[in-house]
């Protein structure tokens, strides 16, 4: 089993600078073997070193930090006993988890009676705008029931109405260059079907969203992991990870990314446009949470700073579940006309056209979009302040970054027991998720926790007292047999 994965992962290597940067604030400049083996370990629970990827040779990172060869050799062993490492004659040592060190589930969805839900990270539906849209919908029937209903690309209205919205942000759109889908998940698993073929890679962040790490995982392709930190993206990762790998797609989150909160600066969006451009890959953009700004104006399209030839390679999706509501299950894609017309024609079979009633009500929302923004990021932003007040309260040795945008907190707890937590936290009431379902490689970021802050204030104030509770009882380790993934938005 061990051979499979070394010969799996042949093509992930970490060199020794690139460690040694690493290692530099999680073990100190020049660190025992003790800490440095920690610090390797840290990072790797952290998603910032992948895994099975094979460690430096010890006397390069030796080198690399300054530290004797002996240093390295007795971390390695450390990592080694402790199942983070593991070695073979000839290929070098590579990370690894310890035997049943998996993400875990807490319960299945529904939460339940009582039981504050912060496994998703979705607004309620704004009701008095949805009651108009859903009259007006009423009202637009009469245009559309005499025709058959089937609408592959969408309604006209629909998809003029999105494409008008690109481009008053900045990308110019033609209708023709919108598809309409059943929410962005939908979106996501069309585009990764058409683009994609069972071995190819996808560069992918790690943490990401677990729904679209799944569906690339379902499509047969294989995940090239690039990490996002507190600090954000390693423009200079990103760039070698696309032309070393050569990777057919890459799935990104720019916009207050999904869990970590960061928005990628415009510098680095260029200079991902261009490697891409160099490597042939496809970018695969999803904008799900652009709109949700709380501290300065919404970022321009990412595909509105592709050089001139360039923006046929970007392929954008986007939905209302975010800015409006998971339960309205709109979603779209916006790419070059000819990629939309292959992505309706690869539709039909599965998903023959989204609800032509739900097109409507997304239609009235659309055009008042401003309205419900208005509303609904001042509150937002209040209940995220809310939540780290509370947190700092009931668990002052947490640790977290306020994003600029989006819908939760990225919290560091300090050790790796959020698994376990999210387990005793249910018998709390509490239903969230450990922070390894959201790592591309099982395991990792299991001192990290997603806890949205789309509830009112004062149940937030009540999450932070019952995850005090959870974890200052027994956390015990999980049943692997029992293990299984969770439903997470």
């Amino acid at each position: 089993m061990a051979e499979a994965r070394v010969v799996h992962a042949v093509d992930r290597r970490l060199g020794s600078r690139q460690l040694a940067a690493l290692l530099h604030g999680a073990a100190g400049e020049h660190p025992g073997y003790r800490a440095l083996a920690h610090g390797v370990r840290t990072l790797l629970l952290d998603g910032r070193v992948p895994l099975h990827t094979r460690l430096p040779a010890e006397r390069e990172l030796a080198t690399a930090l300054a530290v004797s060869r002996a240093t390295v050799t007795a971390a390695y062993d450390v990592l080694r006993e402790g199942g983070y490492a593991r070695s073979r004659r000839g290929a070098g040592t590579w990370t690894e988890l310890p035997e049943g060190q998996r993400p875990a589930s807490v319960a299945a969805f529904p939460a339940g009676d009582g039981v504050l839900d912060l496994a998703v990270a979705a607004p309620g539906a704004p009701e008095p705008e949805l009651t108009a849209a859903l009259g007006a919908a009423a009202a637009m029937l009469a245009e559309h029931a005499p025709t058959p209903g089937y609408h592959p690309y969408g309604i006209p209205e629909l998809r003029a109405a999105v494409a008008e919205r690109f481009t008053r942000r900045g990308l110019p759109t033609l209708p023709d260059q919108i598809l309409i889908t059943t929410g962005a998940q939908h979106a996501l698993s069309l585009t990764l079907s058409l683009l994609g073929r069972p071995g190819d890679r996808v560069l992918v962040e790690n943490p990401s969203y677990p729904n679209a790490l799944d569906a690339i995982r379902g499509a047969g392709l294989r995940a090239v992991p690039v990490p996002v930190s507190e600090d954000g993206w390693d423009s200079g990762l990103v760039e070698s990870s696309l032309r070393q790998a050569a990777p057919r797609l890459a799935y990104l989150v720019p916009d207050f990314q999904n869990p970590t909160g960061n928005l990628m600066p415009r510098e680095q969006r260029v200079r991902i446009l261009e490697t891409a451009r160099a490597t042939g890959t496809w970018l695969l953009i999803d904008e799900t949470i652009a709109d949700i700004a709380l501290d300065g104006p919404p970022p321009a399209p990412f595909a509105s700073l592709a050089p001139h030839g360039a923006g046929e390679q970007v392929v954008t999706v986007g939905s209302l579940s975010k800015s409006h509501w998971g339960g309205l299950r709109i979603g779209w894609v916006r790419a070059g006309s000819r990629l939309v017309t292959e992505l309706a024609m690869k539709r039909v079979p599965s998903d023959m056209a989204t609800p032509v009633i739900e097109q409507l009500v997304a239609l009235h929302l659309l055009r008042g979009m401003g309205d419900v923004l208005r509303e609904r990021l001042p509150r937002l932003r209040a209940q995220r302040d809310a939540l780290a007040a509370s947190l700092a309260r009931h668990l002052p040795e947490w640790r977290w970054q306020v994003p600029p945008g989006g819908l939760s907190l990225w919290v560091d707890l300090g050790r790796p027991v959020a698994s376990a937590l999210a387990r005793a936290a249910l018998d709390h009431g509490v239903r969230i998720e450990g922070g390894s379902r959201f790592g591309a490689d099982p395991g990792t970021h299991e001192h990290r926790l997603r806890v949205p802050y789309t509830l009112s204030a004062d149940l937030l104030e009540q999450a932070a007292q019952r995850l005090a509770a959870a974890l200052a009882g027994d956390l015990r380790s999980p049943n692997v047999d029992q293990a299984r993934r969770n439903w997470v938005a």
